[in-house]
C-alpha cells in the first residue's frame, strides 16, 4: 500500500515556517540557471510550487508525482498551463532522451530503489543532461528523518549513487547552520535528543506546534512561488567525497557524461 504522502508534504495553503519557505524558493532559484531554455522534468513535484516559475524560464516543463491526490491539488492550481502526471519516478514510461534537466527536490529519500531512479534519469536525459537534487542534510547531528523515508543521501552517498550510472557530480550547501537564530542554536541539542528517543511528531500536523516554538510565526505555503518571494541565497560549493556539516541543505548537480 502506498504511503499517505499528503501527511508529510508541504501542501499549498498550509502553515510552514519562514525558513521552509526560504528553502523551497531557493532550491528553484538555484535550479533556474540550469533550466533556462531547456526541456525540464520535475519528479515528485508535490503541489508544484516551483512549476510556474520554471515554466517562465524553461523551453518546456513536465512534472509528476506518485500521489494522485497531490497531483490533483497541483492540477487544480495550474489547470491547462502545465502537464502534470501521476507517475512512478523509477519507471516513468516517458520517451527516452526527452529532457535536458531532471529535478528531484526533498524526495529522493522516499524512493525505495534510488539506483533504479538514477538509471531512469540516464534513460530520460539527453547527452550532457543534468539531474538536480535537493536533500535535507543527513550528516548534521540533529538530523530528523521524514516518515516513509527509506535512505537519505549526503554528499558521499549522492556521489556514489550517480557515479554508478555514468554521471559526474558537483555539490553545494544551502542554509548555513551558522546563520540560524539563537533560539534554533540553543534548541538543536534538544531536537537531537527528541530524534534519538523517537519522540518527534510524525506528521505535518503534529509538527506545527513544535515549528512555532523553534521557528516562530508561520507563513502560508504558496501554490506558486515567484522570483522575488524571498531573498536569493548563493549556495556554497562543497568538496566531493566527504560529509558536510555546515549546511542544512545539500544540492547536487549530476551531469550525464557524453
Amino acid at each position: 500500500m502506498q504511503p499517505d504522502f499528503e501527511a508529510v508534504t508541504e501542501l499549498a495553503g498550509e502553515e510552514i515556517s519562514a525558513e521552509q519557505l526560504f528553502r523551497v524558493c531557493n532550491r528553484y532559484y538555484w535550479a533556474a540557471e540550469y533550466c533556462r531554455g531547456k526541456d525540464v522534468f520535475e519528479v515528485a513535484c508535490g503541489t508544484g510550487p516551483g512549476l510556474g516559475y520554471l515554466a517562465g524560464i524553461a523551453k518546456s516543463v513536465v512534472a509528476g508525482d506518485i500521489s494522485q491526490p497531490i497531483v490533483n491539488r497541483a492540477k487544480a492550481h495550474y489547470g491547462e498551463r502545465l502537464d502534470i502526471l501521476c507517475i512512478d519516478a523509477t519507471d516513468t514510461g516517458l520517451p527516452a532522451a526527452s529532457f535536458d534537466v531532471i529535478l528531484i527536490f526533498e524526495a529522493l529519500y522516499y524512493i525505495p530503489d534510488p539506483a533504479k531512479f538514477a538509471a531512469e534519469c540516464r534513460r530520460l536525459l539527453r547527452p550532457g543532461g543534468v539531474v538536480l537534487v535537493s536533500n535535507a542534510n543527513k550528516d548534521l547531528f540533529d538530523f530528523n528523518p521524514s516518515p516513509f523515508s527509506h535512505a537519505y543521501h549526503g554528499v558521499v552517498e549522492l556521489g556514489a549513487l550517480f557515479a554508478g550510472h555514468g554521471f559526474e557530480t558537483e555539490f553545494f550547501g544551502s542554509t548555513p547552520v551558522s546563520t540560524a537564530s539563537l533560539r534554533q542554536r540553543i534548541l538543536r541539542p534538544i531536537k537531537a535528543a527528541v530524534v534519538r528517543f523517537n519522540l518527534m511528531p510524525r506528521t505535518m500536523a503534529g509538527k506545527k506546534l513544535l515549528k512555532r516554538l523553534v521557528f516562530g510565526q508561520p507563513v502560508a505555503m504558496p501554490a506558486e512561488i515567484t522570483a522575488t518571494m524571498v531573498p536569493h541565497e548563493e549556495p556554497t560549493p562543497l568538496a566531493s567525497g566527504k560529509p558536510d556539516r555546515r549546511h542544512k541543505v545539500i544540492y547536487c548537480k549530476a551531469t550525464l557524461k557524453d
